[in-house]
């Protein structure tokens, strides 16, 4: 699933191998999916992406923005996006494709749901969408110490540390996937009462979620997703559902999971305070 690392690796490869190339064919809804969602008809994409050239491509949170003039391509947490060389046999099903003028292939497939948007960025009002445009990135210039804190207080005393940092858009693109290592760094359980931090523990968050996407990103994502070019990323992940009950990499402990807040968490009982 698209994540903050993985939205900036995808922008990345595709700024270094897509940017100024000319897309000449298109093919939207290719394989029917009643969970993945476009912008108006099929025909619609053709009409305004072909012949179109590829822009400058942005991660924002967990979208990825892809700049076609005055229009954007916009795929969406759940949408995979694959490079295909020319000689490449392309895979019998999937959901959008662009064609472009050296014969190689952008491919976007969804498997659980997943969007594939055509908007003008000025008029698209999706909330997602604007809050990912709107607030800072971690380990940008804006999103430093003083803005982490006033996160803290718009919220109740007796938010868990997973509402805190994964729900409602607080922070776009950390969702229940980077959140696993965050917390495990930061010795907190998802369940841990975000008002109960000293001053010190609130810091030692700040950087360790600061710290951990900057890991993630620099090693081209988590090694439980796939890049443009269908590599895993090199950052291992500690906590996933593959190590639960493998032995903590700090302490040796179990890993565990639980359901919460509409997902599984993943947690090491000793070293994540409750």
């Amino acid at each position: 699933m698209l994540e903050i690392p993985e939205s900036l690796t995808l922008a990345k490869q595709i700024n270094q191998k897509l940017r100024g190339r000319k897309i000449v064919d298109v093919e939207a809804a290719h394989t029917k999916h009643s969970f993945a969602w476009y912008t108006g008809e099929p025909d619609f994409y053709e009409k305004v992406m072909k012949n179109s050239v590829i822009g400058e491509s942005s991660g924002i949170g967990s979208m990825l923005e892809i700049s076609l003039g005055k229009y954007s391509f916009v795929v969406g947490d759940g949408t995979n996006l694959r490079y295909f060389q020319p000689d490449e046999k392309l895979p019998e099903r999937y959901q959008t494709r662009l064609t472009l003028d050296d014969g190689s292939s952008l491919v976007c497939t969804v498997q659980m749901y997943g969007s594939m948007f055509l908007i003008k960025p000025e008029e698209y009002d999706n909330p997602y969408y604007l809050a990912a445009k709107e607030k800072p990135l971690p380990g940008t210039e804006d999103f430093d110490y003083e803005y982490f804190r006033e996160l803290k207080k718009e919220i109740s005393g007796t938010m868990s540390a997973k509402a805190f940092l994964a729900t409602q858009q607080r922070i776009p693109g950390l969702g229940n996937g980077v959140l696993q290592d965050i917390l495990l760094k930061a010795g907190l359980h998802p369940r841990k009462k975000i008002g109960t931090l000293t001053e010190s523990r609130w810091k030692q968050l700040y950087e360790t979620v600061t710290g951990t996407l900057a890991q993630m990103t620099e090693r081209g994502g988590r090694d439980t997703e796939r890049d443009l070019y269908g590599e895993k990323g090199k950052y291992a992940v500690m906590l996933s559902k593959r190590t639960v009950g493998e032995p903590c990499p700090y302490c040796g402990n179990i890993i565990q999971k639980a359901s919460y807040l509409g997902g599984t968490v993943y947690f090491c009982p000793s070293c994540q305070e409750l």
